[in-house]
């Protein structure tokens, strides 16, 4: 199953090496999953790093360096035309990771994204931190 890791889980992850959003970022990498991740992702977490963790860029550059070897980066699709579901997400700047995960094919988006939660999209599926921790 091959699930497109949400940019707010990458961060959690690299900041917080034993947080649940770490674990499942981990998990994401063992079989049967496969994880993905967009350019856009990367783009983004550089820009939140460069703005909010100044002083943590050595550890974003180690952790990125890391995750380019570890798992498959899709391009992010241009905008076109929303779609239904595209416009369901409220926060526009979230609509170019979903035309990622859609355009990847993935069976969900992992995320902590509350605009990604309750868009009422159902493919791909979003599933939280915690609730792919409890799958099999």
């Amino acid at each position: 199953m091959r699930y497109l890791i949400d940019t707010n889980i990458l961060i959690s992850a690299a900041l917080f090496q034993n947080s649940v959003p770490a674990r499942a970022f981990m998990k994401a990498f063992s079989p049967p999953y496969s994880a993905i991740v967009c350019d856009y992702s990367l783009d983004e977490m550089r820009r939140v790093y460069n703005r909010k963790f100044q002083h943590r860029i050595p550890d974003f550059e180690r952790f990125v360096s890391m995750l380019v070897l570890s798992v498959e980066i899709v391009s992010t699709p241009p905008m076109e035309e929303n779609t239904v579901e595209e416009k369901n997400i409220r926060d526009v700047n979230d609509r170019p990771i979903f035309r990622a995960a859609v355009a990847s094919k993935v069976d969900g988006i992992l995320t902590g994204d509350k605009d990604f939660l309750k868009s009422g999209i159902t493919r791909p599926k979003m599933v939280t931190a915690a609730e792919f921790l409890q799958m099999e």
